[in-house]
């Protein structure tokens, strides 16, 4: 049974659209000379984030997922990071941008990273929606970050709590009542 909460709007559909254009822009001269980009998705949360940055991202892309989890339904992480869900695909030899929804301790991130990099990608970057630096405890940074916000719980834009929110316009603040 999930807390009683109320969200307050943090970071607007309007502000998001601008930085994935912004975004979209740098990753398309990154990656300008490639033959086709594997965009991975980070399950669950960042599947409204890819969405939206794939269309609009003017290369050739190819899109899989992987879901890693290290939350469940809480709040904190638990620092295990397990793989739920695997690529469908293969990426040795080929550019890879990972797609995340937050980086909050690494962890997760962290251990993707490390997974997909004994893979033998030609290229590997990554890029989050959101960063909150203050709450590292991994030497890890995501190589393009929509927005740095601190330590705060978010919901909506995909992202959820206790599966919940996900399907918000915008990032909210959770504020427990």
């Amino acid at each position: 049974m999930t807390q009683a909460y109320v969200i307050d709007e943090m970071i607007s559909a309007k502000s998001i659209a601008a930085r994935i254009e912004a975004l979209a822009s740098e990753i398309k001269t990154t990656f300008a000379d490639t033959d086709k980009l594997v965009v991975v998705g980070l399950l669950r949360g960042s599947f409204v984030f890819i969405a939206d940055l794939v269309r609009e991202l003017d290369l050739n892309v190819e899109v899989d997922f992987l879901e890693a989890s290290s939350y469940g339904d809480g709040m904190e992480s638990s620092r295990e990071v397990r793989i739920l869900k695997d690529l469908r695909g293969e990426i040795g030899g080929r550019d890879v941008l990972v797609v995340e929804d937050i980086v909050d301790t690494g962890f997760t991130l962290s251990h993707v990273m490390r997974l997909l990099s004994s893979r033998n990608p030609k290229r590997l970057e990554t890029i989050a929606l959101l960063d909150k630096p203050s709450r590292r405890e991994t030497d890890i940074r995501a190589t393009w970050t929509g927005f740095e916000i601190p330590d705060e719980f978010v919901v909506g834009y995909g992202i959820d709590y206790a599966q919940r929110n996900r399907n918000l316009p915008y990032i909210g603040k959770v504020r427990f009542t």
